[in-house]
């Protein structure tokens, strides 16, 4: 095992109360805050809960965040009694949340003028990954903090990637959520279609997951289409922000990205439909409306 080291987490919901929790059994000492109740668990298993950021930032060397969007992890980071106000030169600042890349460099450059360093470390693999510690982690920083923050980052994930500078991270991040919500839409589509030919679309996603068609994306948010469990493990609402980072991206690079801006108008759709707090397989229940076709068991 590594040396304990004295970990900060703040933001404890769907995933980062797993994380957390596995940074907390691998034997290091753990200060949390999070804008809701603490999970039992955590206190149970011997985590210091802070009343504020800065109070986990004062106690801990590297502090970790997991939030929903760009304006949460500034007010985190820079608001009253934020992190930044209980850094002191030298700790490291850990960002697992998905956000904009260019407010993530402004972030990092804020915070590098008051000695510490910054990684961008969104994740994918939704709750069952953050369970699992099985996350794919994408990393942004320079070759040294990385490796001083990998083997943390190796509790809680498998695939974990250095991708390049600080941004770039968050960069690859939107480039997987454009390729998870396209397979999406696209998985909603073919059962929908499949099921309003005639066919079943239960059989339909059987023959497709042993030819080129197969996808995790087909494997895991099919089944949920087909067995309408869409509790949330990433909301629609979520991906729908990620999908928004896309294009803004899009704009500021001077390109378009018409596939994702398809995807981004069914996730609106969906928010429209009231499901946006729903899993985003629940997009298919976009495709039905427009299909006028509900899928078997619907």
């Amino acid at each position: 095992m590594t040396t304990a080291r004295k970990i900060g987490f703040i933001g404890l919901g769907v995933m980062g109360a797993p994380m957390a929790g596995h940074l907390r059994a691998a034997g290091h000492t753990l200060f949390v805050h999070t804008r809701s109740k603490v999970p039992t668990a955590l206190v149970e298993a011997g985590a210091t809960v802070c009343t504020s950021a800065q109070g986990v930032a004062q106690r801990a060397d590297i502090v970790f965040l997991m939030l929903p969007d760009t304006p949460d992890v500034e007010k985190v980071l820079f608001g009253p009694e934020g992190v930044a106000a209980g850094l002191a030169p030298g700790k490291t600042v850990v960002d697992c949340s998905s956000i904009d890349p260019i407010a993530t460099r402004g972030f990092a450059a804020r915070i590098a003028r008051a000695g510490c360093d910054y990684l961008d470390a969104p994740v994918s693999g939704g709750e069952v990954g953050a369970k699992a510690a099985s996350l794919s982690i994408m990393v942004g920083a320079s070759e040294a903090a990385f490796e001083r923050v990998r083997p943390l980052l190796a509790l809680m994930g498998k695939n974990i990637t250095h991708v390049g500078a600080v941004g770039d991270g968050q960069v690859c991040k939107v480039a997987n959520q454009i390729i998870v919500g396209l397979n999406i839409a696209a998985v909603a589509e073919a059962l929908v279609f499949a099921s309003k030919a005639g066919a079943d679309p239960a059989r339909v996603r059987q023959a497709l997951m042993g030819g080129f068609a197969s996808s995790r994306v087909l494997e895991v948010h099919g089944e949920r289409m087909l067995k309408r469990t869409f509790q949330p493990g990433f909301r629609i609402a979520l991906h729908q922000k990620d999908l928004n980072l896309a294009l803004q991206g899009a704009r500021s690079l001077g390109m378009a990205l018409p596939q994702t801006a398809i995807a981004a108008q069914l996730m609106q759709a969906g928010d429209a439909l009231g499901v946006a707090q729903e899993d985003h397989s629940a997009l298919v229940r976009v495709l039905e409306t427009l299909a006028q076709h509900a899928l078997p068991g619907s």
